[in-house]
């Protein structure tokens, strides 16, 4: 019987294995819709605890794609374990985030070069003073060319990734200080996995990067369905996955 590697959260299933790059959804059933739509001969190759992990190709270049679920607690379980235990190099998060600009409109791409962040995840690396989690540069460009390519709007800069999604706001008005805060810094959409990737990523000598699709806007109230967000972000994908076949041999 063929013993394949393991850790707590991921059985791999299969001898494909995972690809040199990864796309992580955080939702189960956007990682099943793109290996069914857009990869050739895609393999189950994790299901632990129902997060559908698979490989197969895209445009001849074996890619893998698996869910996260929400949060930077679950982006950090997986972007450890894909880094460290099964040999990928290269990270990238597709997902959905708010946007808190008024020229960034719903379904435009934001490449999140950097991402600043209200978490506590770097306080297990024992840094002095604070540390700022970014993108890979040679992701960040790879994403830029192939956002052109397919006639993306996009835009590039920080990202907020929070570890609240329901803030308690009582006696703030409109619940909207701090987001104004970090409009006036430039920041240009909410999120809540992207700093704990690219910390990861920095520590263990990787590559992260996060292209999110914008499904709601904070300022004007105007949001997407779940399932568009599940089924309508292919720009978003097919730009994740150009950036895989050009990492591949890099």
């Amino acid at each position: 019987m063929t013993t394949f590697p393991s850790t707590p959260h991921i059985n791999l299933l299969d001898d494909i294995g995972f690809g040199k790059t990864v796309l992580l959804p955080g939702d189960p059933l956007r990682a099943r819709f793109i290996a069914e739509n857009f990869l050739e001969n895609p393999v189950l190759v994790n299901n632990v605890r129902g997060v559908n992990g698979h490989t197969g190709y895209y445009k001849g270049v074996k890619v893998s794609v698996m869910a996260t679920g929400m949060g930077m607690p679950a982006m950090g379980i997986y972007s450890h374990e894909l880094f460290n235990t099964f040999g990928v190099e290269n990270i990238i998060r597709v997902g959905s985030a708010g946007s808190i600009q008024e020229h960034i409109h719903l379904y435009d791409l934001v490449i999140g070069q950097g991402a600043c962040t209200d978490s506590n995840w770097a306080a297990q690396f024992h840094l002095p003073g604070t540390f700022a989690p970014i993108a890979s540069w040679e992701l960040v460009a790879e994403a830029v060319k192939a956002a052109r390519a397919n006639g993306a709007t996009y835009h590039v800069g920080n990202l907020n990734s929070s570890d609240v999604f329901y803030g308690d706001h009582a006696g703030v008005p409109e619940g909207l200080d701090s987001v104004y805060g970090l409009k006036k810094m430039g920041v240009l959409a909410l999120e809540m996995e992207a700093a704990a990737l690219y910390m990861n990523a920095a520590r263990y000598g990787k590559r992260g990067l996060c292209i999110c699709t914008i499904s709601d806007h904070v300022l004007t109230g105007e949001q997407t369905t779940a399932e568009e967000r599940q089924n309508s972000f292919t720009t978003m994908m097919r730009v994740a996955l150009d950036v895989a076949v050009a990492m591949e041999n890099k």
